[in-house]
């Protein structure tokens, strides 16, 4: 054996080698929690966000970086000069703030809306003055607002035969219903409509058109004796047999009926808007229509215009 054999022992210092020895994991450990706390944090705040909330950081993501980085998608937050000079819109932020408190209240307005339907739900499944009509109340929310239609029946008809005189349970409806339409600031509208009928009296300038609007009046009337206040109403108008309920059946009684609307926020706004020009659109041959003053409201019955003859 050889006497200059030598034995070596390398040594390894804590920490080194891999980067996995010592403190190293910790690190990498802290890091993984607070990207998963991250992670919880976000999905538990979209989880308590409303759909149009969440809507709006969807397209927050969609944008590209750039636009983004400058504040958003709209003109008027870029920094950006606009070419051929002009004013700066960047100060004119009022119509993007308008839209958005818009929004939340048309929001809250259909909310509204929705707690008065069900309102008016328990007014008739609980009220024994409804429970024998409940087949004859409809009770739905379109675009327009909360609509609620009395239809007629075969065997319990609304008004007298060919009359605007109201039978003593219609009238009855009525002012019960009244008092619960003065619960929101909303204004109504109330529509008269005929089945396909022709109505004849003798009277050749007295039709339907005139009939639906004088039940519709009729029907106001009743309401605010019931103690609905009169200022609640925005429009009243005679549909003839324009709008069936039953379309495959023109001539069911059902299509006779009363639509009364509580009007959302939009739907108001736009025909306040419509008619503030003293009903120039009327004027300028845009909308035909027949005018009968009633008790100091203004009832119009709408009517097609006449056909053109060659």
């Amino acid at each position: 054996m050889s006497a200059d054999r030598r034995i070596v022992v390398r040594r390894v210092a804590a920490g080194g080698g891999n980067g996995h020895g010592g403190g190293g994991w910790k690190i990498a450990y802290a890091d993984f929690m607070t990207a998963m706390m991250a992670f919880f944090l976000v999905m538990w705040l979209l989880s308590n966000s409303t759909p149009k909330q969440r809507e709006g950081i969807a397209e927050h993501f969609r944008m590209p970086l750039k636009v983004a980085i400058n504040g958003g998608e709209k003109s008027s937050t870029s920094a950006s000069v606009i070419p051929g000079g002009g004013s700066d819109p960047s100060a004119n932020l009022d119509g993007e703030m308008r839209r958005v408190d818009a929004d939340a209240e048309d929001e809250a307005d259909a909310d509204r809306l929705a707690s008065m339907k069900k309102r008016l739900d328990e007014l008739i499944e609980n009220s024994p003055v409804f429970k024998q009509f409940r087949s004859q109340i409809l009770i739905d929310i379109t675009t327009e607002g909360l609509r609620l239609q009395i239809v007629d029946n075969e065997n319990r008809p609304m008004f007298d035969l060919a009359s605007a005189r109201l039978v003593p349970h219609m009238r009855a409806i009525l002012r019960e219903i009244g008092p619960a339409l003065n619960e929101l600031p909303n204004r109504i509208t109330l529509s008269g409509h005929t089945d396909a009928i022709v109505y004849t009296n003798g009277d050749r300038s007295y039709g339907n058109w005139e009939l639906s609007a004088d039940r519709a009046n009729a029907s106001r009337r009743e309401l605010v004796m019931g103690g609905m206040a009169e200022a609640k109403v925005l429009r009243v108008v005679g549909l003839a047999d324009s709008m069936h309920l039953d379309r495959a059946d023109p001539r069911n009684p059902i299509n006779r009926r009363i639509s009364i609307i509580v009007l959302n926020h939009r739907t108001q706004q736009q025909i306040e808007r419509e008619n503030s020009s003293d009903g120039g659109a009327a004027r300028a041959g845009k909308l035909p229509v027949r005018s009968i003053p009633v008790d100091n409201v203004k009832v119009t019955a709408y009517k097609p215009p006449a056909p053109a003859h060659p």
